[in-house]
């Protein structure tokens, strides 16, 4: 059973930047792929990036060119760097995790930008 750890939101300004973190617990093995979600308000869960354990990335068209997404594969740890974050960027962002074909969630960490 996988566990997934987020930290690093937070109340930001327009233009400012940010570093999610999010740690996985429980799997003695590299996890294949590891990714950020978000969820604002009223609007269904959306996709932000993924990477998997051979450093594939996919990001959403939203945030191509400001969010970074990256890992550390001896921690398990996957890291979202926000740059340039917008109003239209806040919202939980959640982690998660594909092993096994299993998918796994972290609770999420709150992400508001606003000024």
């Amino acid at each position: 059973q996988v566990q997934l750890v987020e930290s690093g939101g937070g109340l930001v300004q327009p233009g400012g930047s940010l570093r999610l973190s999010c740690v996985a617990s429980g799997s003695r093995f590299v996890i294949h792929t590891m990714g950020w979600y978000r969820q604002a308000p009223g609007k269904q869960r959306e996709l932000v990036a993924t990477i998997t354990s051979g450093g594939t990335t996919t990001d959403a068209d939203s945030v191509k060119g400001r969010f970074t997404i990256s890992r550390d594969n001896a921690k398990n740890t996957v890291y979202l760097q926000m740059n340039s974050l917008k109003p239209e960027d806040t919202a939980v962002y959640y982690c998660n995790a594909l092993q096994w074909g299993q998918l796994y969630w972290g609770q999420g960490t709150q992400v508001t930008v606003s000024s």
